[in-house]
């Protein structure tokens, strides 16, 4: 259903428009254009890949991960729900499920057939670039793709609901942390590196698409220097942020934008968003009050400086009383409550947090 909106309406059909673009569940369940939704990608997005990949040591299928609203773990590398759990509540889907729990219920009969809601294939702690923690056994990227591209191939996907299904993609955090990791054998310098991650980004890009990839929304870094695993490098201040991999951070998003905005001329038929997830983030950082926080520099569970020392769950950990009122819930990744956040101004918000237009105008084929 594509909609028009400087078509001639009456008033009463203008006033409908209206009150769904104010109501993003009244819009979203009155648009069922969007069937599916296909995410790859990191922390932000894994819903527990790395725990059915049992020579992965990147997990997070520990108490007391997940206790805020599953009330059990579920690999999610958070307390409750991610950015794509929250889309597709927005949107009025089933959460996707991890590809690697799908592929073992299909190899041992217990499911017939992959569900048409969409496949959840990102690998918590994988980057763009094949090294990024390959001792760690995560799922880079390329895998993820291939993953992808064997379904299609075999006609697991129907290829009619991947050309109308939202395509979400995220990562390149990792890769940057791992930069400024001690024992990181790199030569490249700071401007060398981030292009080869995003020489990754550009095949990424392109693979989708040639698999049927039409509707792609691609989010920035957020500060990774603020996070509290930087008290882990033996270089980064504690009592601030780190500038210099904020500012390799930044470099990065603005090339990601470059390449976001070519997309549509580039690629015939397909639309993209991009997603400023460092502006969000940051607006939680300088005005924590206005969001409800009271910490936005601390991990609410974990250990040491920080709570950045020690993964949550870990022998020693200490947890906090009011995860909801901060900002970090372990030494590397948000709440339940900052993906929320973060997921309704990408929702939609206005063209400070995502542009052209935001993802409810993406998820339900509204143009501008």
């Amino acid at each position: 259903m594509s909609l028009n909106l400087s078509s001639h309406m009456s008033s009463m059909d203008l006033l409908v428009t209206l009150l769904l673009l104010a109501s993003p569940v009244a819009l979203a369940k009155s648009s069922p254009s969007l069937p599916a939704i296909f995410t790859f990608g990191d922390s932000i997005f894994d819903a527990g890949n790395n725990h059915f990949n049992k020579n992965c040591t990147a997990q997070a299928d520990f108490p007391p991960y997940g206790s805020s609203f599953f009330h059990q773990p579920t690999g999610r590398f958070t307390n409750g729900r991610t950015v794509a759990d929250f889309i597709s509540q927005f949107i009025g889907l089933p959460l996707q499920k991890p590809f690697l729990e799908l592929h073992i219920q299909i190899m041992n009969g217990t499911l017939k057939r992959f569900p048409s809601n969409g496949i959840n294939f990102a690998s918590a702690g994988s980057g763009f670039l094949l090294d990024t923690n390959k001792d760690m056994r995560v799922t880079p990227i390329q895998t993820q793709l291939q993953q992808f591209q064997t379904l299609v191939e075999q006609n697991k996907i129907e290829k009619s609901i991947i050309q109308e299904s939202l395509f979400l993609l995220e990562s390149g955090s990792n890769d940057i942390f791992n930069y400024f990791l001690p024992f990181q054998t790199t030569t490249l310098s700071p401007d060398d590196y981030v292009d080869s991650i995003l020489t990754q980004v550009n095949k990424t890009i392109d693979q989708i698409y040639k698999l049927g990839a039409r509707r792609i929304a691609i989010f920035s870094l957020g500060p990774v220097g603020c996070v509290p695993a930087r008290a882990l490098l033996p270089n980064a201040p504690t009592n601030k942020c780190f500038g210099k991999m904020n500012v390799m951070a930044k470099k990065y998003n603005r090339r990601l934008e470059d390449i976001v905005n070519i997309i549509p001329t580039k690629y015939p038929g397909s639309i993209a968003v991009f997603g400023a997830v460092y502006a969000i983030t940051h607006r939680f950082q300088t005005y924590p009050a206005r969001y409800g926080f009271s910490d936005v520099s601390n991990a609410c569970c974990g250990g040491g400086t920080l709570g950045g020392l020690k993964q949550c769950g870990r022998e020693g950990y200490k947890i906090c009383n009011n995860p909801n009122e901060f900002m970090f819930w372990d030494f590397y990744h948000p709440t339940e409550r900052t993906y929320h956040l973060m997921s309704k101004a990408l929702w939609n918000g206005n063209k400070n947090k995502i542009r052209p237009f935001n993802l409810m105008a993406l998820a339900t084929n509204f143009t501008f």
